[in-house]
């Protein structure tokens, strides 16, 4: 059991530097919203979380994200040992993605300032928050559904990804989009200063966000009820 849990933590891991690495990466190497746009930046980030699904996903599941360990770990998916080897998995993962893209613009004489970070933009804290919470109820709700006692195992991974898309085409232009604290949580710790004095925000907002998804999925949509759920066969 501790051996499948470690391969868990190591999945996770795997997962979270591939959606990191990728997604930021195209975001700071293909020019940005003046370079690549806006929908190739949501695409890379969609896509790496399609790749994984179908992946890691037969191992842990393929969360990647700790607001959605933490939504499943409400609605008794996972239990606390697994979550807290999730979370571990997820942070770690997050920082090697940041570390190989910091590398990258080293070895390539790039400025490192910008590092895909999340920030208040024009919004303040408060609005950064309520764009937060928003993007992640709705992204953590599909997630807690689609994976659900009713949900469809082949489509979850494209339903997934292609909702995560969909979330950084309105989320990108307010705060580069979080919904996943491991994901602002690299870029951060290599970018240093205004990256980390607002982190707290991508932080909270992600994690609150998505225990509202959990208990809404599960009160309103029947997530947890009728026959075991995808995400309990670890096919997100």
């Amino acid at each position: 059991m501790e051996v499948f849990i470690v391969n868990k933590l190591v999945a996770e891991a795997i997962g979270t530097f591939v959606l990191v690495l990728f997604g930021t990466g195209t975001a700071v190497l293909g020019g940005g919203i003046e370079g690549i746009g806006i929908l190739g930046i949501a695409m890379a980030f969609g896509l790496s979380i399609i790749a994984m699904a179908y992946s890691i996903g037969t191992i842990s599941g393929c969360h990647v994200n700790p607001a959605v360990s933490i939504a499943m770990f409400v609605n008794k998916r996972i239990n606390a040992t697994e979550l807290v080897y999730y979370l571990v998995g997820q942070v770690i993962g997050g920082i090697l993605g940041s570390l190989v893209l910091f590398t990258f613009l080293n070895l390539s004489n790039l400025s490192t300032t910008n590092m895909g970070q999340n920030g208040f933009g024009n919004l303040g804290a408060g609005g950064a928050l309520l764009v937060e919470f928003i993007l992640t109820f709705v992204f953590v709700l599909v997630i807690m559904v689609v994976t659900g006692r009713k949900g469809n195992a082949n489509l979850a991974g494209l339903v997934i990804g292609f909702t995560l898309v969909l979330i950084h085409l309105l989320g990108i232009p307010l705060t580069g989009t979080s919904v996943n604290p491991a994901r602002s949580l690299g870029p951060a710790v290599f970018a240093g200063g205004e990256a980390l004095s607002q982190l707290w925000v991508f932080i909270v907002a992600p994690i609150l966000g998505g225990i509202v998804a959990a208990v809404v999925g599960k009160m309103f949509f029947q997530t947890e009820q009728g026959n075991e759920s995808i995400a309990n066969k670890n096919i997100d």
